[in-house]
């Protein structure tokens, strides 16, 4: 009878440790930044002090930052992540990476990724460091990635331009930026930073074709049912830098996502619609909630026990939009499950 008893309390506790580290296994988050500085547009600039008071958080309260490679070879195998496991990624490569970031970056140990944009290194634009301070920097433990050759809009079309000749200049762009990282850096990682966060379904399939993993500017946490060819990303500059905002996104979960239906990202459809389906869990149907951008609270319904429709009560500005989508977790209180859509409305 003891050996009974010690037996279903020996399962008992592994059965919970087994639930623990099934919660834990695969979410992540990854933070973005552009301009370190204060003489730059706010809307993209973190000062250093600000900054450096985002890194001391992280630090303070015990985050596991880590390079964004290991990040996403560990959500695409399905590996344990330690709870509050974040990358730090910037964009464009701005001097003041080098001069404000870099420094502030070593100072506390921690990995991150620039993506880059090398025709405007090797045209020399002063605004961005030359391969010289990015060897240097990745020498240190940087990461450089791609963000196209000259940050273009990538699902737009020229004049008169065939899908078939968009889709060989798209490639041609991708691997020649690709190419010319991986001759002055050495790195190879496959990663493309879409400039202004845009995509469509043309762009990610052809992204996907190509092996790279295609990262965007919506909000969100990460975890292994992520679509790849569209990592989010939380803003963490101008408007975004706040940090009691801020550690409410740094503390976030992400949904697990079974389906996400629509139409396209980049679309003409106003209001467009979406629909997810989840695998249920951690959150209760009557706490989700999605805003949209400068309209209010979105119109749910939800079809059946596991899959919700959403749609805008009014048509959405012409531009960039989101809907942005939380829930509480029930067993985590005071985190929040996150999801964001990116729009372009044409």
């Amino acid at each position: 009878m003891v050996c009974i008893i010690m037996f279903k309390k020996l399962f008992h506790l592994v059965l919970i440790t087994l639930i623990c580290l099934s919660v834990r296994a695969h979410a992540a988050v990854i933070l973005q930044y552009h301009h370190v500085s204060e003489t730059l547009p706010a809307v993209t600039s973190v000062s250093a002090n600000t900054f450096t008071k985002h890194l001391s958080y992280l630090k303070e309260h015990n985050f596991n930052v880590i390079a964004l490679n290991e990040l996403i070879s560990a959500i695409q195998q399905g590996k344990t992540l330690p709870e509050k496991t974040v990358a730090i990624t910037f964009d464009d490569g701005y001097n003041n990476n080098y001069e404000q970031a870099a420094p502030i970056l070593e100072k506390f140990g921690y990995p991150y990724t620039i993506f880059v944009n090398p025709t405007l290194i090797d045209e020399g634009k002063g605004y961005v460091m030359g391969w010289d301070k990015l060897k240097e920097l990745a020498g240190k433990g940087a990461l450089i990635a791609n963000h196209t050759a000259q940050h273009d809009y990538l699902h737009i079309k020229l004049k008169d331009e065939s899908d078939a000749q968009w889709q060989a200049r798209i490639k041609q762009d991708i691997l020649h930026s690709q190419q010319r990282i991986k001759e002055e850096i050495g790195h190879d990682y496959k990663y493309l930073a879409y400039p202004y966060g845009e995509f469509n379904n043309k762009l990610q399939a052809l992204v996907e074709e190509l092996g790279f993993i295609g990262i965007g500017q919506h909000s969100g946490a990460v975890n292994k049912n992520a679509n790849f060819t569209r990592l989010p990303r939380f803003p963490a500059s101008g408007f975004y830098s706040k940090l009691d905002t801020l550690i409410t996104k740094l503390n976030s979960r992400a949904f697990s996502i079974k389906t996400l239906d629509y139409q396209d990202s980049v679309t003409s459809q106003n209001p467009p619609t979406l629909s997810i389906e989840f695998e249920m869990g951690d959150f209760h149907k009557s706490q989700f909630a999605c805003y949209v951008s400068s309209v209010g609270q979105a119109k749910l319904t939800w079809v059946n026990d596991t899959t919700v429709k959403i749609n805008s009560p009014k048509a959405l500005n012409k531009g960039r939009s989101r809907f942005n989508c939380t829930a509480p977790s029930i067993e985590h209180p005071g985190s929040y499950y996150w999801f964001s859509q990116p729009w372009v409305i044409q």
